[in-house]
């Protein structure tokens, strides 16, 4: 577990170092197809990166929303084509569980065609609400215009997060040596705490 925590952690930070905005347009697309790979950590450790001038916070928004249009589209149609029965078969490879499904079809039939912009703002929603959205057959132009923007506003916020955290972080520079140590032993910890969750709900 302790290698594969590594791996992630690792696999986020080096994407996003060597492929710049097209890293985090890859990373968020991964994120939104259902692939365990947590927008939390992926756009904090961006945020984190606005302050040597590498990103900007919209700039960040604007890849997150484009990611995540890609990465939804995915899911949408596989809502759109294989129904609930492909979903139900197969969702558990992608740590969605039976009760998951069940939530953000509920979520769907409460809030309609907003749902996928309201739920691109939640945890664990935001992930799968393509999938009810693709099996009730919504305009996919709508469907995309929804999702970028509650993506947009999404990936802002948790860049904003990741800008802020590394300012406070900077100001503790004389207690920490290794800074990008610290960096990386907060995220392998989120990766850690990510990963725990699903496989205690896919236990479950």
């Amino acid at each position: 577990m302790a290698n594969l925590l590594i791996y992630i952690s690792g696999f986020i930070t080096h994407t996003i170092d060597i492929l710049g905005y097209g890293g985090v347009v890859l990373l968020m697309a991964i994120e939104s197809a259902a692939i365990p790979l947590p927008s939390e950590i992926i756009m904090p450790f961006a945020g984190f990166l606005v302050l040597g001038g590498r990103f900007s916070l919209i700039g960040l928004g604007i890849a997150g929303g484009i990611g995540s249009v890609i990465g939804s589209s995915i899911t949408y149609f596989l809502g759109y084509y294989g129904g609930r029965p492909l979903i139900a078969r197969y969702g558990h490879l992608v740590f969605l569980s039976e009760r998951e499904l069940e939530f953000t079809e509920k979520f769907f039939k409460k809030f309609g065609l907003w749902s996928t912009f309201l739920g691109r703002l939640l945890p664990v929603v935001r992930t799968f609400i393509s999938i009810p959205a693709g099996m009730g057959k919504v305009d996919f132009l709508k469907f995309s215009i929804l999702t970028f923007a509650g993506s947009f506003i999404w990936s802002y916020f948790l860049a904003w997060l990741g800008l802020r955290l590394g300012e406070n972080w900077h100001s503790l520079e004389a207690y920490f040596r290794k800074f990008d140590l610290l960096i990386a032993a907060v995220i392998v910890i989120l990766v850690a705490w990510w990963v725990s969750r699903h496989f205690r709900k896919k236990k479950s």
